[in-house]
């Protein structure tokens, strides 16, 4: 018997569709290996500085990111050196010098640590508490100046307006 033309088209489609098809998975690795160079790149422009729950940063309109230096921390009851208590906040307030004993000998003792030559300015960031008295932190300045550490940088947060756009 003689097929028509119709039977032997869909005889040739039963015929290809009943093969077992590959997946290529080339294309996806290509995707994949672009996806991880562009992470990898990116991820190293953001700096992000040890937050702690306590502080709240003042807002600003800088745009200048911060350097990785010492971290002085100040929030409502310690004054922290890289994570290390020195002294409480309310003591500090009630004690008459305008140098912060603790806070100068451990500045003092990282720059016996430091690879910098003395003549070198020594850098600093200051994330303080919105809410700190300014004499307080003036006190923090004085100290940190008096030690050597005269690039003085005060972590801040970037407003939502500048960081959308607007403010530019």
């Amino acid at each position: 018997m003689k097929q028509s033309l119709r039977a032997k088209r869909m005889a040739r489609n039963h015929e290809r569709r009943s093969k077992q098809t590959k997946l290529s998975l080339v294309s996806l690795m290509d995707i994949f290996t672009i996806l991880v160079f562009f992470l990898m790149f990116n991820s190293s422009d953001v700096q992000v500085l040890d937050n702690h729950k306590s502080v709240t940063l003042p807002k600003s309109a800088a745009t200048t990111p911060a350097k990785e230096t010492l971290l002085v921390m100040v929030n409502g009851e310690d004054l922290l050196l890289q994570g290390q208590k020195l002294a409480s906040v309310p003591a500090l307030l009630t004690s008459g010098s305008d140098i912060i004993a603790p806070l100068a000998k451990e500045l003092d003792y990282q720059n016996s640590k430091s690879q910098q030559p003395a003549q070198t300015p020594r850098s600093i960031t200051i994330m303080g508490d919105a809410e700190i008295p300014y004499q307080l932190l003036k006190r923090i300045l004085q100290t940190c100046s008096q030690a050597g550490y005269t690039d003085v940088a005060l972590a801040v947060e970037q407003s939502s307006a500048v960081a959308a756009g607007v403010g530019q």
